[in-house]
């Protein structure tokens, strides 16, 4: 009897040790149950809240379309903005709260950046905020952005979009798409055909052949044509202007009048760029010719007045915060430090176009982004003879109804440059940082007779991304279409 009571004591005590492993493995498979579920509704709360926030920011983008350059909802008042989003099938799923910022200059909005964070009404504890920037895309989207045909050297570097309206024949090394308007053009011996040879939209010995593409939709450059009557009235009231004979700093003139140095090549403003958002000014009275070829016409020999011999000091000026733009009315050498956003305008509302000229190595002070210059002239972007034999340009530089170049020089024959600048006539390497926009052929390396003997004999473009999503004020659109050029969550 003893035996059968001991022996019932234990089935007693392993049906209570099974039945509690039991009851803690159905408490933590429900306890597991229950934070699968906790999380699955956390997980669809926060991508409903995602879309939330996507949802507010397409709103705000057809509020746009339909409101141009209205950053307040129609409501007149600040933000943030509530955005209520319905559940097709009744009810609301959440709203998002929309806060807006236009980034202006001169007092005209340049881009919207919208903020939009969403909230879903599963779960109001998980909030998704999203940020994009709408803007019509710009020029800077390209390394290079041309309107004819061109010929890209064996020791041309390409980083970036290269875009051609002509035909391209691209020899050199691209890293992105080389894109041509057209199916087929007439190669001639300067673009080394001899005889004349039809050739594909891009063709050529370059080793990127994959991103070649041709023919593409033609771009118009007509469309990007800059408006200098409506930049000359922005610098003139906010801005820094440089008329022909004074200069003003946000529509208040500094010093007296002088004796006009616009309306010829021979004179102008040469603007020296500070890293403090200052620019020293500098009146150039006098210049040196030179003879060269020009690239759109390389059967005539010209006089160029790119070498300064005599100027005076202008003065130094702070460029407006509000209004970073520079517009002169005459002829512009450049160079210097680029501090913060501007923008240079060389330009006359009159008959003469005139020039801007690189005349030294363009910098910026910070590489982050927060330093960006655009330059336009009405004509042409040259690189004098008298140069740095290692360049530098940072920037993007646009040549509106010219060519971006370094003209032909030699040093030899009765076109020989003056024996003080013989040694300028070759250079070793040209390196563009940003954009390059030319109407017309580039050309900064010339060969005689397949041999180096004018111009840089490196070059290297490299597309500066930073600046597509936020470029110096006014500079030239690529297209009349407003997008998100950035998008992005916090």
């Amino acid at each position: 009897m003893t035996m059968k009571k001991n022996t019932q004591g234990v089935t007693v005590m392993l049906v209570m040790v099974y039945m509690g492993v039991f009851a803690m493995v159905v408490t933590m498979l429900a306890s597991y149950l229950l934070v699968q579920s906790n999380v699955g509704r956390a997980k669809y709360a926060r991508e409903q809240a995602l879309n939330i926030a996507e949802a507010g920011l397409e709103y705000y983008k057809w509020f746009l379309a339909h409101n141009p350059n209205n950053l307040t909802n129609g409501t007149g008042q600040p933000g943030p903005y509530t955005y209520t989003v319905d559940d097709p099938e009744g009810g609301t799923i959440g709203s998002a709260s929309i806060s807006i910022t236009g980034n202006s200059a001169c007092g005209i909005v340049q881009s919207v950046d919208i903020n939009s964070q969403g909230t879903s009404n599963a779960d109001t504890r998980f909030k998704r905020t999203l940020i994009a920037r709408y803007m019509r895309p710009s020029v800077a989207e390209y390394s290079n952005l041309l309107n004819a045909n061109v010929w890209a050297g064996a020791d041309r570097v390409i980083t970036g979009p290269y875009f051609s309206n002509g035909g391209i024949r691209m020899d050199g090394t691209n890293n992105s798409t080389v894109r041509s308007a057209v199916s087929t053009w007439t190669c001639t011996s300067s673009f080394g055909c001899s005889p004349n040879q039809s050739k594909a939209g891009v063709w050529g010995a370059g080793s990127g052949s994959a991103l070649w593409q041709y023919p593409v939709p033609n771009f118009d450059f007509a469309g990007i044509a800059t408006n200098f009557a409506t930049l000359q009235g922005y610098a003139n009231t906010s801005g820094i202007l440089l008329a022909p004979t004074l200069v003003k700093v946000a529509g208040v003139q500094q010093g007296g009048t002088f004796a006009s140095v616009g309306g010829t090549d021979q004179r102008g403003f040469r603007i020296v760029l500070r890293s403090d958002d200052t620019i020293d000014v500098y009146r150039v009275t006098g210049t040196t010719g030179v003879q060269s070829v020009h690239v759109d016409n390389p059967t005539v020999w010209m006089n160029d007045y790119d070498i300064i011999s005599n100027e005076t000091y202008q003065g130094r000026y702070t460029l407006p915060s509000g209004c970073p733009l520079i517009f002169a009315q005459a002829k512009v050498w450049l160079q210097g430090v680029v501090g913060s956003k501007v923008t240079v305008v060389a330009a006359d509302v009159g008959s003469y176009t005139p020039d801007i000229i690189v005349n030294n190595d363009i910098t910026y002070n910070s590489g982050t982004g927060s330093s960006g210059l655009t330059a336009i002239a009405e004509r042409s972007v040259l690189i004098p003879l008298v140069s740095p034999d290692t360049m530098t340009m940072r920037g993007i530089f646009v040549a509106q109804s010219g060519y971006l170049g370094r003209n032909y020089y030699t040093s030899s024959g009765s076109h020989a440059v003056p024996s003080a600048y013989s040694s300028y006539v070759t250079q070793s390497q040209l390196t563009t940082f940003g954009s390059v926009v030319s109407n017309g052929r580039v050309g900064t390396k010339w060969t005689c007779g397949g041999t180096f003997c004018s111009g840089y004999n490196n070059r290297i473009d490299t597309y500066d991304r930073l600046l597509a999503f936020s470029p110096p004020p006014f500079t030239p659109n690529a297209t009349t279409d407003f997008k998100f050029v950035m998008w992005r969550e916090q």
